[in-house]
């Protein structure tokens, strides 16, 4: 991973909230926050921070698709990284 230059404080801040206690979402959060960050709305942002308030385990389970955060926002910002993903 490679890191970020020119970012924001808040896109910084994310970025390193992405860094997290397993590889997997790591690989996905990271590149997502790093290539799709500036093009989301402050509301996808916000969802973005709610998103990574989640334990590990329940963040990778929306990730991959087998559940969905009941906040429609939160679900749409997971919809968006596991298709920037490609799962």
């Amino acid at each position: 991973m490679t890191m970020l230059t020119d970012s924001t404080p808040e896109q910084s801040r994310i970025y390193w909230q992405c860094r997290r206690g397993m590889l997997e979402l790591d690989l996905m959060l990271q590149p997502f926050v790093e290539n799709h960050f500036t093009r989301l709305t402050q509301q996808q942002r916000d969802a973005l921070a709610t998103l990574l308030t989640y334990p590990d385990q329940q963040l990778l389970d929306y990730l991959l698709g087998y559940g969905v955060p009941h906040d429609k926002d939160v679900a749409d910002v997971a919809e968006q990284i596991r298709n920037a993903a490609g799962t």
